[in-house]
């Protein structure tokens, strides 16, 4: 654990070593839950510990809310090809990290390597760059309804947008999610399955490495009748995007 309290060296089964974050990433900073509260992240293949994360509590909920609120009064308004140059960067860097967010994925959800490294982790670079291409090709329209009125639509960005994604594809759903907000102009608190957080926490590093601004990407751990519930029920989300169980529909 270092100093902070706010990574850990880990050797994965496969012999790859790298730096763990395991707090929560609000504002490109990753700092401890209010609480105190952590979840053990679980080896699914032996049920052994790999390490623990902190939890976020409504209190955390409500910091990272209004770091995605002050960002987005910039963010949306950001030239849309430098978004979408942000995005491209970001795909480049999950590109180059390939083989570690892939060992990650595996060590935390249990598929194997080489369908986290040629599927999942591929899929993520894909759909960054598909979804950076769109940042500048958004418009709206102009509706011909005779001389005597001008009559068009625009196409704005939401706000802030809360997303909760589930075990089974940590990393593409993430991208899923994220690539089109992004590109819209939307800024993001995404939470990821308390079973698999370690891959996204890995992932919010390139985030920050990619030069996007403090505030438009915030990722959280937490359980969901409480960070789940306090992001779902939030008064200052615009959006919710909701990957879950049929109950969740």
């Amino acid at each position: 654990m270092s100093p902070n309290g706010l990574s850990v060296e880990l050797t994965a089964p496969n012999g790859t070593k790298y730096t763990q974050p395991t707090g929560l990433f609000i504002n490109n900073e990753f700092v401890k839950a209010k609480t105190g509260e952590r979840i053990t992240s679980i080896n699914p293949t032996d049920e052994s510990e790999i390490t623990s994360v902190d939890a976020a509590g409504a209190e955390d909920v409500d910091v990272a809310v209004a770091a995605a609120r002050k960002a987005f009064k910039t963010w949306r308004d950001i030239v849309p090809t430098d978004r979408g140059g942000m995005m491209l960067k970001l795909a480049d860097l999950v590109d180059s990290h390939a083989s570690t967010l892939a060992t990650i994925e595996t060590w935390d959800n249990g598929k194997p390597y080489t369908v986290a490294l040629t599927e999942d982790v591929a899929e993520v670079v894909a759909t960054l760059r598909y979804y950076a291409g769109y940042a500048d090709k958004l418009h709206g329209q102009t509706i011909d309804t005779g001389p005597a009125k001008f009559a068009y639509t625009i196409r704005e960005p939401l706000g802030v947008c809360a997303q909760i994604i589930p075990w089974n594809y940590p990393l593409a759903m993430m991208a899923w999610k994220i690539g089109p907000a992004l590109a819209c102009g939307n800024t993001i608190v995404l939470k990821a399955a308390e079973q698999t957080p370690l891959s996204i926490l890995y992932f919010a590093n390139l985030v920050k490495e990619a030069g996007f601004p403090p505030g438009v990407l915030n990722f959280l751990n937490g359980y969901g009748p409480v960070a789940g519930a306090a992001l779902a029920s939030h008064t200052g989300v615009d959006k919710i995007a909701f990957t879950g169980s049929t109950a969740t529909g």
